[in-house]
């Protein structure tokens, strides 16, 4: 559905309707808003249980380390295929049919990965998985771009990637508690049904607009909408888009906005994936050292997502303006990322070297409120379309990581690779700073 904005006046006499009649808004939003966050706990859950389970996964089926590689490719790729066709159904149907056909989908492909006879069934899973799942944030995203204003996208998108970050912190606990008990097939029969679960819950308490909830009301409606100079809220009125794709893929801000966030998966991926090989295999840590600080990073990112987020808006809100408000968070950010990357991989003390990619990890997550905030104020009601374009850039983005670290580790270096991700950063910071511009629409030629 698009919006075009009228104003309308709820009526003062009469019998009160459901969203007036209370002098303090109501707080349905930030329930929405729980409910779209434990959706994205689930799905980096799913995506990152395999991960606990691979060796007894290749032990039982006889595959060697590069058909494990291709049962974790597969996943990826379906991920970046599935993006911009994924938010066009999205912008086009609502959120909410949209997200009731994938989230079961991909809660029935999670249990086909528990149900695998062998490498083709669970290469075909993953993908469907990977298919399903990349629905998932950029259909949330124009779901929260309804629900929420302006001033409040970069804090709401730094609380769902928290949660995203929380589930790759607690996955491997999890996990190896149920594969302890029920053997690793339990894993993603659990975790399947999680998703179920939050489907029912999803039907019955969502609803694409705030317009059409019950719980509400008139106050909580206008810091939503906002409110035109004779007191009327500011109402979107429904219609069927037609995606403009010409604009959107001329538009040198797209590119911008794609390019910046390949470059931030670039950087995020390592910690997602490749941290706990590294201090086993260059840092020599133990398994029971690993227990300890191998979350770390993920819970230094955590707090950068919260924090990230918050400064974005408390800037946008007091100044306005969103190009500043966006860039001045998102580039330092970046830029310090990468800085924080040259003595971690230098140093030989290894509790320095985790603390520093701690901090990097920190100021990088930095990045998350103001990047996808970014294409819900460029977007209008194409943003699912737009968020589509930019995760896809960021898939791509991290499925390079694996193959330039694995290049250098081949050659017997740890450090270059290392090297490589701060140039990365530095380019991320150049984009932001020079290239990204959140006041102008990619799907029109104008200003928003």
């Amino acid at each position: 559905m698009s919006e075009t904005s009228r104003t309308f006046t709820i009526p003062k006499t009469g019998a009160p309707s459901p969203k007036t009649g209370a002098a303090r808004p109501t707080q349905t939003r930030w329930v929405v808003l729980f409910l779209i966050s434990l959706m994205y706990l689930i799905c980096y859950m799913d995506r990152s249980n395999i991960t606990v389970a691979q060796v007894e996964i290749a032990k039982e089926f006889g595959l060697s380390r590069t058909a494990m590689a291709l049962v974790f490719s597969a996943f990826t790729w379906a991920y970046a295929i599935g993006q911009i066709p994924a938010g066009f159904l999205g912008d086009r149907f609502g959120p909410k049919k949209v997200l009731l056909v994938i989230m079961p989908w991909w809660a029935l492909t999670a249990a086909m990965t528990g149900g695998a006879l062998g490498l083709g069934s669970l290469f075909s899973a993953r993908f469907l998985l990977g298919l399903g799942e990349a629905g998932a944030f950029p259909v949330a995203s124009r779901g929260m771009q309804l629900w929420f204003p302006r001033a409040e996208r970069g804090r709401i998108q730094g609380i769902t990637h928290f949660f995203s970050r929380f589930a790759v912190a607690i996955t491997p606990f999890v996990a190896a508690s149920i594969m302890l008990a029920f053997g690793w097939r339990a894993i993603f029969y659990t975790f399947a049904s999680l998703g179920m679960i939050w489907s029912i819950a999803f039907y019955f308490y969502y609803r694409n607009r705030p317009e059409e909830h019950g719980g509400v009301n008139e106050a909580e409606l206008a810091q939503i909408r906002g409110r035109s100079p004779d007191g009327g809220i500011q109402e979107l009125v429904a219609a069927r888009p037609t995606i403009p794709w010409k604009v959107i893929f001329s538009s040198p801000n797209m590119w911008a906005i794609a390019a910046a966030y390949g470059c931030f998966f670039y950087g995020t991926y390592f910690s997602l994936s490749w941290y706990p090989t590294y201090l086993r295999e260059y840092r020599h840590v133990t398994l029971q050292a690993l227990r300890l600080i191998s979350s770390i990073p993920l819970f230094a990112g955590m707090a950068g997502d919260v924090v990230g987020g918050a400064l974005t808006d408390v800037l946008f809100r007091r100044t306005g303006n969103a190009k500043l408000a966006r860039r001045v968070v998102a580039a330092p950010a970046m830029l310090a990322s990468g800085l924080f990357l040259i003595p971690a991989a230098t140093t030989r003390d290894t509790w320095t070297c985790v603390l520093c990619l701690a901090a990097s990890f920190f100021f990088l997550e930095w990045v998350i409120g103001p990047a996808w905030a970014v294409p819900m104020d460029v977007g209008g009601e194409f943003s699912g379309t737009v968020t589509g374009v930019m995760n896809m850039a960021g898939a791509l983005g991290a499925s390079l990581t694996p193959l330039v670290f694995g290049y250098f580790i081949q050659l017997g270096s740890w450090v270059t690779p290392f090297f490589v991700t701060t140039g990365v950063m530095a380019l991320g910071t150049l984009i932001w700073t020079f290239l990204i511009n959140p006041e102008r629409s990619v799907v029109t030629n104008d200003y928003v």
